[in-house]
């Protein structure tokens, strides 16, 4: 990936504004965070904070936005192993930017793994393809990464457009350092509200608005942070739009291996 585009649909440009069947304009960006089977998505406009919504698919997700987002990036893997002992590197480079928060990015099952819908199953099948097992964390979102998969492997114009990005690596970069604490204690979202402030005096009443646009769905306060800095990072800003790692490999089916983030300079592990 090459600052600010490398394939995801608009870049960082002015490029031309798109609209929609209801009359709005202006491309969007739109970060999403999948939680508690359901997504968290945030729109930004060039403007600011445009909307929040939950959607229960990834299909239904899409479909919302696909008129006008120029960027949208999900906080699961994209492009995924067919088999292999070999793990994705940009896995193994976010661990290594992350410092002791690196256990929050976890190694994904295979492509027939994510499809398996008992944990045993996909254990099994992961173990064959790769000599390894697989996480319970991992496959916890294993419905959702097969979810996504299948959206971009059904529709090709989803793919300029959909990318893979982690919550803690855009906040890795949007603070310059690695985060101490874990998004789950109080220190830890106070860091990370200290973070989105620095980064954009108007983020505050942003994650208060998502939190008020979200009310009486399953949705956490580190799921709206999550979703927030996805959003940022989408949405043209201070610094350019990287990638781990810079220029990624694909997998069987085409799709980048890559995790992207915005940030001054490129990522190095401390």
């Amino acid at each position: 990936m090459t600052d600010g585009t490398d394939g995801l649909a608009g870049g960082d440009g002015p490029g031309e504004e798109a609209s929609d069947p209801e009359g709005a304009t202006g491309p969007l960006y739109v970060g999403a965070d999948w939680s508690s089977g359901s997504w968290l998505a945030v729109a930004f406009d060039r403007e600011g904070f445009e909307s929040a919504e939950v959607f229960e698919e990834a299909g239904s997700l899409w479909l919302a936005y696909e008129e006008r987002a120029e960027r949208i990036l999900l906080d699961v893997p994209i492009g995924l192993k067919e088999g292999g002992e070999e793990g994705r590197e940009c896995d193994r480079l976010a661990r290594r930017v992350l410092g002791s928060r690196s256990a929050s990015v976890f190694r994904p099952p295979v492509r027939e793994a994510v499809r398996k819908r008992r944990y045993a199953v996909a254990k099994r099948v992961n173990e064959r393809k790769t000599g390894r097992g697989i996480s319970k964390q991992a496959f916890a979102i294993s419905e959702a990464i097969a979810a996504v998969d299948e959206v971009l492997q059904e529709l090709p114009e989803a793919g300029p457009v959909i990318a893979e990005a982690h919550p803690e690596v855009c906040f890795r970069a949007f603070a310059g350092e690695p985060l101490e604490h874990s998004k789950r204690r109080a220190a830890g979202y106070a860091e990370r509200m200290r973070t989105l402030a620095d980064y954009d005096r108007d983020a505050p009443p942003t994650v208060q608005r998502v939190a008020e646009a979200t009310a009486g769905h399953d949705v956490t306060v580190d799921d709206v942070l999550d979703a927030v800095v996805l959003a940022y990072t989408a949405r043209p800003g201070p610094g350019e739009l990287r990638s781990l790692p810079p220029d990624p490999p694909t997998d069987p089916t085409g799709l980048p291996m890559r995790m992207v983030y915005r940030s001054e300079r490129p990522l190095t592990p401390e």
